[in-house]
């Protein structure tokens, strides 16, 4: 059903999956709104160190303190 879907709106459904799918709500929450709580109450986790790892706030982190410091 899900690849129907994407091909009925012109997209590679090589490209698309449902596990990114809903990993992508969560994780632009939290980066418009910093707010990890939020993020992990859309994914139902219990844990805020899981919901860290799923939606990749480190690498985030990581990669914004690179381009501030142009490195």
């Amino acid at each position: 059903m899900f690849k129907s879907w994407l091909e009925k709106a012109c997209l590679d459904p090589s490209l698309y999956g449902l596990h990114s799918l809903r990993r992508t709500f969560p994780t632009h929450i939290y980066q418009q709104t910093d707010n990890l709580r939020a993020a992990q109450l859309l994914l139902g986790y219990a844990s805020i160190e899981r919901t860290k790892e799923y939606i990749g706030t480190e690498q985030a982190e990581a990669l914004d303190i690179a381009r501030k410091y142009h490195l």
